[in-house]
């Protein structure tokens, strides 16, 4: 049996709040979806269905496949489980293996301790039956086994992913405070961007946005910047399968965006030296507008209907807050002078500091950037004085 063409439960992870987005990716590839919880989505499907995911999602973190399902009151109980699998027909013998969990039992205070009584069972049986010992680690550069551990149940899971999809793999220079490319993608789909009119993104930062932007614009997938899967490194796998799969994604990327205008910009000329490496290394620098200027002078393309998207900071820091009153203000006063007839989003994780901007938003999006409770506020600009005067 081969799990490349065996169905099971795969279970796709992401970043909390961001499994609406993911679902919409997963359904738009022609699965079903089973279940959605705040944290993931959970379908059927093969090793090979695996790949497809793996290759496509913007907004997922990981993509599981289940090998096994048992009962364990204690980590004695999970290494006897474990130990009784065939891992001999999983694991290369060659391999590199590493183990991750998401554990909730009470006998149990460091995952890490799940981890080590995993990665003792699959290498004690792959000793005792090949007579080799797989080399292991934390690095997520080879296999990986996942262990989901609720009270006294159980699963074990081929980590398909390795390291998180989350992290496209094009942003060289991440910058101060960059945004995670999974959550920049959720937070485009979840706007009213068309993938036709302009996309403004001042205070670009690294260009996180703008780029997660072209490449949605384009079609470009986010796994023609990965060579290295999990998947790759688990018995049965079919280099073909994989390349063909590549293959398809090159063959859908759209070269008909002529026309199509996004425009980043940043007062720091060093975030704009940075963001036009990060969209070189993304092959889509020949499609961003790149200016260093102060937010509010970034031209806004008349008649755009489009999207104007700024991610200011927080205020974290002590003392930061009150110098950012003004800014915020100043965001206001650039989106109804200079935005009228486009969409404007701010993206932030300090409501009060909202309050300056002086809009009435129509809709407040839920995300997380990290552990920061953050909403994505929508705002229809109607056209206002400057456009009347013109």
């Amino acid at each position: 049996m081969s799990f490349y063409d065996t169905a099971s439960t795969i279970v796709i992870t992401c970043n909390n709040r961001l499994s609406p987005y993911v679902a919409m990716e997963v359904e738009a590839l022609g699965y079903e979806i089973e279940e959605t919880f705040v944290t993931g989505v959970r379908i059927t499907g093969t090793m090979n269905d695996c790949i497809r995911l793996n290759l496509n999602l913007r907004c997922a973190s990981q993509v599981l496949y289940r090998i096994k399902e048992f009962k364990a009151l204690d980590a004695d109980e999970v290494y006897s489980s474990v130990y009784s699998y065939a891992w001999e027909k999983v694991l290369l013998k060659d391999g590199h293996l590493s183990i991750t969990s998401n554990v909730y039992n009470d006998t149990i205070k460091n995952n890490m301790y799940a981890n080590l009584r995993v990665k003792d069972a699959i290498v004690d049986r792959m000793v005792k039956l090949t007579g080799e010992r797989p080399n292991t680690g934390s690095e997520l550069s080879g296999a990986v086994i996942h262990l989901f551990w609720n009270l006294n149940e159980a699963a074990l899971f081929i980590d398909t992913s390795g390291p998180s999809l989350a992290r496209h793999g094009y942003r060289k220079i991440p910058g101060r405070a960059p945004m995670l490319e999974a959550l920049a993608a959720a937070t485009i789909l979840a706007s009213k961007w068309d993938k036709k009119s302009p996309f403004v993104n001042p205070m670009c930062g690294s260009g996180t946005l703008a780029i997660e932007a072209a490449l949605i614009a384009t079609n470009t997938a986010p796994g023609l910047f990965r060579t290295n899967y999990a998947f790759m490194h688990i018995q049965g796998y079919d280099e073909e399968y994989y390349l063909e799969e590549r293959g398809k994604l090159e063959n859908m990327i759209t070269d008909e965006v002529k026309g199509l205008r996004i425009i980043a910009t940043d007062y720091d000329r060093q975030a704009i030296i940075n963001a036009e490496k990060n969209a070189r290394a993304a092959g889509v620098a020949d499609l961003i507008e790149f200016n260093k200027v102060d937010f509010a002078e970034t031209h806004v393309p008349e008649d755009g209907a489009g999207v104007v998207f700024l991610n200011p900071e927080y205020g974290e820091r002590l003392g930061e807050e009150t110098e950012l009153q003004a800014t915020y203000k100043r965001i206001g006063d650039f989106m109804k002078q200079k935005c009228g007839g486009y969409f404007g989003y701010i993206f932030t994780g300090n409501m009060e500091l909202a309050k300056k901007i002086g809009l009435k938003a129509n809709r407040r999006i839920e995300f997380y950037n990290s552990k920061i409770d953050c909403r994505l506020l929508e705002y229809e600009l109607y056209a206002g004085t400057k456009r009347a005067d013109k």
